[in-house]
């Protein structure tokens, strides 16, 4: 019994679903504990300042800003490890491959924004016009990887690709749009930390400690210059020496210590800290407030839109081509998908909002939102699938 119990832990650890289904555990709980009494201990908790001081160097910040700065930093290191990886050696290493995730999470990520922009230009809220851009990796790979044998492998491909791609445009977004004045002796530190690295990678120093240590000082330096500092972990991850063959490099190394640690750890803390949300009714009119409809309209609609228009002009252009047994209607079901923003849409709306009433309200809208796109997303897939099966038997 034990041995059958060790097999179902560690078949289900391994599986590429679980991230997603420990993360949906850690949103459910962080909205139990906000709406019984154990809410106001639990944000005095994260109110708490931890670490210490050295001299002029500060590091003693609230327990939330070093889950939304620190622990954060590492996930984006994670995001920063797989794009360089793609780059070098998968699905965006060459143009023909990379052509259409990329110009489909383009479409994907300024058609939400022209979507939220619609209902907010002009208006207070307006600011929040990069949250309906952002895509969660892990639940909406979570979502797919529920269907099993249903999709084609492509299509697992072709969204893994996708949301990588859409990382690095929130990524840009983030650093472009959602830092705070710039300090240019901080910028200037941060620059050198930076040349350090790339000094090592030029060096072909092979042991990935060599980065980490130089990126904890690059992740300081920029969290004082006014640039958001998890933008620290995507620089320090593009340094990391990889390979353009099968040969284990230090990038696979660190990507794949880090994999278990951030779907595991980092992002259901990540969870449990930003989704305590007091469910009262006055939130449910957030919804149908312009900033509430903007979210919904981009990540619901804007998304698919996005997504699937910009894959067909691309293979109707014959700049791309539709990965071989994905379906229009498997396309459409995967920008549905899109649609749920979740971790990364959540992080936007704290950068966007500084009023704690407005980012309760947008976290709720997220939140349901994209519930409602992963259902969505996923019963077109299944009813695709149980089509296609019908008509299989009805051929033979």
């Amino acid at each position: 019994m034990g041995a059958i119990n060790h097999k179902v832990f560690k078949d289900f650890f391994f599986s590429k679903s679980a991230g997603g289904i420990i993360l949906l555990l850690c949103v459910s709980a962080s909205l139990l504990i906000a709406n019984t009494s154990l809410g106001s201990p639990f944000e005095k908790i994260l109110g708490r300042d931890i670490g210490t001081n050295f001299g002029n160097i500060t590091l003693r910040y609230p327990l939330l800003l070093w889950i939304n700065d620190g622990l954060m930093a590492v996930f984006f290191l994670l995001v920063g490890l797989e794009i360089k990886r793609e780059l070098i050696e998968g699905e965006l290493s060459s143009l023909k491959q990379a052509s259409l995730p990329i110009i489909a999470a383009v479409g994907g990520m300024l058609v939400p924004a022209l979507f939220f922009l619609l209902f907010n230009a002009g208006t207070s809220t307006a600011g929040g016009w990069g949250i309906p851009m952002a895509t969660d990796i892990a639940f909406a790979i979570a979502v797919l990887s529920l269907l099993g044998n249903k999709v084609p492998t492509a299509l697992k491909v072709f969204l893994a690709a996708l949301a990588i791609v859409d990382d690095l445009g929130a990524i840009l977004v983030i650093a472009l749009f959602y830092s705070s004045g710039i300090h240019s002796e901080y910028l200037f530190y941060a620059a050198c930390a930076f040349a350090v690295m790339v000094i090592l990678n030029r060096l072909k120093v092979m042991n990935y400690i060599f980065y980490l240590l130089p990126g904890m000082f690059l992740w300081y330096f920029i969290h004082h210059s006014g640039i958001h500092a998890t933008i620290a972990g995507v620089l320090t991850a593009f340094t990391v020496p990889t390979t353009p063959d099968s040969t284990e490099s230090p990038l696979e190394k660190l990507e794949h210590l880090l994999t278990r640690l951030v779907n595991f750890f980092i992002m259901p803390i990540f969870a449990l800290a930003n989704t305590n949300i007091r469910l009262d009714g006055e939130m449910f009119t957030g919804i149908y407030s312009n900033m509430g409809i903007g979210i919904m309209a981009g990540l619901l609609i804007g998304k698919p839109v996005g997504i699937f228009t910009a894959s067909w002009l691309a293979v109707k252009s014959g700049l791309s081509r539709l990965p071989q047994g994905v379906k229009w209607t498997q396309v459409l079901g995967m920008g549905i998908l899109g649609g749920i923003g979740f971790t990364m849409s959540i992080f936007i709306a704290m950068l966007s909002y500084k009023d704690a009433i407005v980012q309760t309200e947008a976290k709720f809208v997220i939140l349901f939102t994209s519930v409602f796109a992963g259902l969505l997303g996923y019963l077109l897939l299944k009813v695709t699938y149980l089509r296609q099966k019908r008509q299989q038997v009805a051929e033979h």
